[in-house]
């Protein structure tokens, strides 16, 4: 047998797998079916460690599940549209299409090498015009439904890039691209009607039994179903109420002032008849619409003079304030004051010195609690202005009993509300999935037809590159894109030019892949055989608004007759992975003085880039472009430091920072290519697998990556031996190695089954050092290198193949039936108990499980290592546990 060297094996069973089409997903009637999906990748053009573990986590249960005789679809694919692409083509000159299409090649040709068993036939990006033509057929049956709807909406407005940014494209105010502030803008936007699905969204989190708790607790708070008091404030103007909607109505009694948004009815108003109100006004909006932004914006407020009674007491009036914290778009665009117990409130009151009425005081010395005290509806507190008889109360009791009086006075009504809003699916961009509506001067807006779908982005504009420097939308500058005819009345009309949000096209992919070839949405055959994703995987930081529109999509496309009923929860098991991390190196680049003070520069550099070791208990690095040809190939670290330790201040000298996630900006990362190259695909996926459990982090070494190898061709040698062993030779331990082997089948079938990873990895570490010490015959090493190249398959694809191979199986071990554990082998006849003599482990002995206890005494006692401590004594002493040890006192 050849010396162990990966990528020449790699490469050749990859190609077997290719020509047998084995991972290639068939529908069968005779097989139960398996779809595990990892959350698809952005096209960036470099693929990372990050990446290499969360499909190696997928790549192990697909294996595992073909091997156990289903029939698995486990497909790849690309979330292609977005900014990104955009700002590339900015700072290029290029195109968003060619950019990502590129990039698209370069990460599937650093994919394949992994040995992933994916379904390459089924790939797909969401920029391809098959998959958004759908998107679009999908977006037009959901307006049939009424699921999607239009309106003017406050946005955040990027007055550089001209464009709306989601929430989380603002940071800090500003826009994530641009660095412009901010601007709150209403636009008419285009809407999907998540709100109505609030409660039932809600509710199916309680059925998914095998989704991390962590992540139904997020959705279940951004849900935010609360149950609150809405009522009016009555102007002493006779203008009309100003309603309010409260979740602590409990505080009502601590009210200061009432505050309305910029946006409110009442505040536009005055804005027409004002040029102090609209200039107020102009100013407020200049913020972000996020709560990020609000919180730490300086509080604004315009007191507009009017006057509303306070419902407890007509005679208690209250000013009225114009208050840039208040969103239109949450409640009813006002609220009521109360700054005793509201952050907010409390810095919006001292700023403008507004009363601060405390509601609740301190049990303990009656002194009343101000400073935003917040309690929860939990917690027992003692009101000062309560609602009921007792003082002490609950806030939940204090909110029922103010709900329970304003119904009773006829005031205020209890109302269960949600903290979702619906979904704004409008961008103002190229790069995404054109809504495909008609905008005409006689029919209004007109929903294209579906035969003239896909409505295709534009490539160029008449054979002019489309200028991506200009600032904007370049498909509302296209010199005739824009331009159509009415579907309805053929007369001139024009396209909508906005796009759609990018998180549409991951909604929904899971369910494209079932089918991607299909000339609608989803073909319901293939969808009712496939769905549900019964694994999907992927980090934590989807684990809101991807998967909950991800869930009102299944919900929408069921409705609208694309996905069978029982996919409504599209996916049965959700697993988030830890990252990758890996520690970070900076070093100084040069140095400028000014007057006495010299600064230094400093930028990061890659792993690649550096010679890292351990150093007097620390971690210390020099760049490699600082050592000669013999120091960069011995990478002596004796040698090293003597070299480098003359020149304290010498640039070649490394800042080393403990580890993080792999970042590009922190260029921190590892390219799996190089260590592909290096080692083989098998040494990354057993490394990222079998340091930590998969919920975890994990950190990358160069040092873990040799051990994994090393051990991986410990195995390969260990497989030659046995290859070399006379076909007919007999040995000692046959039924001790096989019942090892058995338990090995036991152990890592539940591992992988309940993603342990690490401990299937643990535990095929064992067998192989129980393997390697066995003095068993040929028939019995034979059968258990066959077994462990089995359990190591859906780690080590290449390497278990290769091993199969070698050892005489039939077929390729990819699709060889999954070992089965044989019960009886289990139970032990035997038992290994420690001999500990004086306290100290000098010895082990194995006896009957059932043997009595005087006769262990006598099998230990003649143990060598106790006559020689009893060098012809008695001992003092002899304690037998049984089933765990013997102790000997000499």
């Amino acid at each position: 047998m050849p010396r162990y060297v990966a990528p020449e094996i790699e490469a050749r069973w990859q190609d077997a797998w290719e020509k047998a089409g084995i991972f290639q997903a068939k529908r069968s009637a005779d097989k139960p079916k398996y779809y595990v999906l990892e959350m698809f990748p952005y096209p960036s053009g470099k693929l990372h460690m990050g990446h290499v573990r969360n499909y190696t986590m997928g790549d192990v249960i697909a294996r595992y599940k073909l091997s156990t005789g289903h029939s698995v679809l486990h497909p790849m694919g690309f979330d292609a549209f977005g900014m990104p692409a955009e700002n590339a083509a900015m700072a290029s000159g290029g195109h968003p299409k060619d950019w990502t299409y590129a990039n698209i090649d370069t990460m599937v040709e650093q994919m394949k090498p992994l040995g992933l068993s994916l379904d390459w036939s089924r790939m797909f990006a969401t920029c391809d015009e098959s998959y958004y033509g759908q998107q679009q057929a999908l977006f037009l049956d959901f307006l049939e439904k009424g699921l999607v709807y239009r309106k003017n909406a406050v946005v955040n407005w990027d007055p550089v890039d001209m464009t709306v940014l989601a929430n989380e494209q603002v940071e800090g105010g500003r826009g994530w691209r641009s660095g412009a502030l901010v601007e709150r803008r209403e636009l008419t936007q285009w809407f999907f009607k998540i709100s109505d699905y609030s409660d039932e969204l809600l509710t199916a989190l309680d059925t998914l039994e095998n989704w991390p708790a962590k992540v139904r607790l997020m959705q279940e708070n951004w849900i935010g179903k609360s149950r609150g008091l809405q009522f009016s404030f009555v102007r002493t103007d006779g203008g009309d109420p100003i309603e309010v909607y409260t979740t602590r109505p409990d505080t009502l009694n601590g009210a200061s002032f009432v505050g309305i948004s910029p946006d409110h009815p009442i505040a536009k108003a005055l804005e027409a008849e004002s040029a102090e109100v609209a200039a107020f006004v102009a100013e407020c909006r200049k913020g972000g619409t996020t709560e990020e932004a609000i919180e730490t914006a300086e509080k604004l407020g315009y007191d507009t003079g009017i006057r509303v009674k306070h419902p407890l007491n007509p005679d208690w009036e209250l000013p009225v304030w114009i208050a840039n914290f208040i969103l239109m778009d949450y409640g009813t665009g006002a609220i009521f004051a109360c700054p005793a117990h509201d952050q907010r409130d409390y810095e919006f009151a001292t700023k403008y010195d507004l009363p601060i009425i405390p509601v609740f005081e301190n049990p303990e010395d009656d002194s009343p609690l101000t400073e935003a005290y917040v309690p929860t509806k939990a917690e027992k507190v003692r009101y000062i202005r309560g609602f009921a008889g007792d003082d002490d109360q609950t806030g939940e009791d204090a909110v029922n009993a103010a709900v329970d009086k304003a119904e009773a006075e006829g005031w205020g009504e209890g109302v269960t509300k949600f903290r979702l809003r619906d979904w704004g699916l409008s961008r103002q961009r190229y790069w995404g999935c054109p809504i495909p509506v008609v905008h005409c001067p006689d029919c209004g807006v007109v929903p294209e037809k579906k035969e003239n779908l896909p409505i295709a982005l534009p490539y160029d504009e008449d054979g002019k590159a489309i200028d991506f420097s200009v600032p904007g939308n370049p498909l509302d500058r296209h010199p005739s894109w824009r331009n159509c005819a009415c579907p309805a009345c053929g007369k001139p009309a024009q396209r909508e030019t906005d796009t759609m949000d990018t998180f549409v096209d991951s909604s929904w992919y899971f369910a494209r892949f079932t089918a991607p070839d299909a000339d609608t949405p989803t073909r319901m055959e293939d969808a009712e055989y496939w769905m549900n994703v019964d694994q999907y995987i992927g980090g934590v930081e989807h684990a809101i608004l991807h998967l909950l529109y991800s869930r009102f999509f299944a919900r929408a496309m069921q409705i609208c007759g694309h996905l069978p009923e029982k996919a409504i929860e599209p996916f049965d098991a959700l697993f988030t992975q830890g990252m990758v991390t890996h520690e970070m190196y900076r070093v100084r680049t040069d140095y400028s003085k000014e007057g006495n003070q010299t600064t230094a520069r400093a930028e990061f550099c890659f792993p690649e880039d550096v010679v890292a070791f351990n150093y007097e208990g620390k971690r210390v690095a020099v760049l490699k472009s600082r050592l000669n040809d013999c120091q960069r190939s011995t990478e002596n670290e004796d040698h090293l430091i003597q070299q480098l330790k003359a020149d304290e201040g010498n640039v070649g000298w490394v800042q080393v920072i403990p580890s993080a996630k792999m970042s590009k900006s922190k260029k921190n990362v590892v390219d799996p290519v190089s260590i592909i190259s290096a080692y083989g695909a098998d040494t990354a996926r057993w490394f990222v697998l079998s340091d930590s459990p998969p919920e975890r982090d994990v950190e990358w070494t160069a040092s873990g990556a040799e051990a994994a190898h090393k051990h991986l061709n410990r195995v390969w040698n260990l497989c030659d031996k046995i290859g070399e062993m006379a076909p007919d030779m007999t040995g000692q331990g046959d039924d001790e190695l096989l019942r090892e082997m058995h338990k090995a089948i036991r152990d890592v079938t539940l591992s992988i089954e309940t993603f342990g990873f690490n401990a299937a990895i643990a535990k095929l570490y064992s067998f192989t050092n129980t393997l390697a010490k066995s003095k068993a015959g040929t028939a019995a090493q034979k059968q258990a290198i066959k077994t462990l190249a089995q359990l190591m398959s859906p780690m080590t694809p290449h390497l278990a193949e290769d091993i199969w191979n070698h050892q005489g199986g039939d077929g390729l071990c990819a699709t060889a039936p999954w070992p089965i554990t044989d019960d009886s082998m289990l139970v032990e006849d035997s038992v290994t108990l420690p001999i500990q003599i004086n306290g100290k482990r000098r010895g082990e002995i194995t006896v009957a499980k059932d043997l009595a206890k005087d006769e262990v005494e006598k099998i230990a006692l003649a143990h060598e290592a106790v006559q020689k401590a009893l060098n012809g004594s008695a001992p003092k002493k002899v304690i037998v546990v049984p089933g765990r040890i013997v102790n000997v006192v000499a």
